[in-house]
């Protein structure tokens, strides 16, 4: 079973997803091609030409069973360039879609990267999504883009594109199920060297943050939902962590000066084991995120212990009870005020259960799809 795999814009997600993926089909032959996730105009349009012209080009003509790409492949443009793989069984997986994005300021709108969407999702055999909010948001987007053209649209094309997908998530691996009991002796004073100050007593609530630090992420959120618990007087500390940029929302450098005296962990951690031990002594994990199409980190976090508090829209509501969403920012410290008062109380936080999106569950539903395109 000769298999490609192709990841146009090889982001921290997409890599975590197609690694999972090889290593769930350790039986299959895998041809793995990647590209940087960076420069993103030119990559998501410049993809095809990158592969079928450029060093690589005589691997894309060899005889495959199956190839599965990403979503920001351009997959039409591909198999025009390469007429030797049109005949090949071809899953799309669709991390995120164009038409769910929130617009930066300042950004230049063009409808071409909704079209590539569009295109490489009829090129596709089989469409996967890891939401419903990620399908419902790619198709109604469709609907409306395709109604904006003068002329010449044809019929059927979103009817075509909902006929062919199916929602799955991406996997949670099996670690992070069985990760070690919470250690007794952990100190925030000691875990990291990147902000921890001191000992904090047993009457704080612990909330962590873990994002890019980019304008989606909802910094001006967070500096709310954090000024909101100030003013009721709500004693805790916050972990802030992700991988920060010179553009990075002004919001999040201002929490770090108003908020020093509750910073514990600033910035991106390295360490996966001290990552992990950071969620599981956390009583809250919070998500302020503009777009999200299935939340990963979230997920990770329940996972380990953490209580989720996150925003009652995008895919959130597929995964998370009504009682840990939040409507508006005042909610958001509503909830997690009550959480502070629940900390003396056994048992007081709600839980989340995802073991249903464990590798050990999900990738026997991948096989499943896959097994309708070709013969194993």
């Amino acid at each position: 079973m000769n298999v490609l795999l192709l990841s146009a814009y090889d982001a921290d997600s997409h890599k975590r997803w197609r690694k999972g993926l090889v290593v769930a089909f350790p039986e299959w032959r895998w041809t793995v091609l990647t590209l940087p996730p960076r420069y993103f105009s030119w990559r998501i349009r410049g993809n095809s030409l990158s592969w079928a012209r450029g060093e690589l080009g005589h691997t894309l003509k060899q005889e495959w069973d199956l190839i599965i790409a990403t979503s920001m492949t351009d997959l039409s443009a591909l198999r025009g360039l390469v007429p030797e793989i049109v005949g090949v069984p071809t899953v799309v997986y669709f991390h995120e879609n164009q038409f769910a994005y929130p617009v930066s300021s300042g950004a230049t709108q063009s409808v071409e990267p909704q079209l590539l969407n569009i295109y490489t999702a009829l090129a596709g055999d089989l469409l996967l999504f890891n939401s419903e909010y990620n399908r419902h948001t790619l198709i109604s987007g469709a609907k409306k883009l395709l109604k904006r053209f003068p002329d010449c649209v044809p019929q059927g094309v979103c009817q075509e594109i909902e006929a062919k997908s199916q929602v799955l998530p991406v996997p949670l691996e099996n670690s992070l199920f069985d990760l070690p009991e919470p250690d007794p002796t952990f100190s925030w004073g000691r875990c990291t060297e990147q902000g921890c100050k001191g000992e904090v007593s047993e009457d704080t609530l612990i909330i962590s943050w873990a994002a890019r630090w980019e304008y989606d992420k909802g910094a001006d959120r967070l500096l709310e939902i954090l000024q909101g618990l100030r003013s009721r007087k709500v004693k805790f500390r916050i972990n802030l962590m992700g991988q920060f940029f010179r553009n990075s929302p002004e919001e999040f450098f201002r929490i770090q000066r108003e908020f020093s005296g509750e910073l514990l962990v600033v910035g991106y951690v390295e360490s996966i084991e001290i990552y992990q031990k950071i969620l599981q002594h956390s009583h809250v994990f919070l998500s302020t995120a503009y777009h999200e199409f299935q939340g990963l980190a979230v997920m990770e976090a329940a996972v380990a212990g953490a209580t989720p508090i996150v925003p009652d829209e995008q895919c959130y509501p597929e995964f998370y009870p009504k009682s840990l969403r939040y409507s508006s920012r005042l909610d958001a410290v509503d909830k997690l005020e009550s959480l502070y008062l629940l900390l003396q109380e056994e048992g007081g936080r709600e839980k989340v259960d995802f073991t249903y999106i464990s590798a050990e569950q999900m990738w026997s539903r991948y096989m499943e799809c896959f097994s309708r395109l070709t013969t194993f």
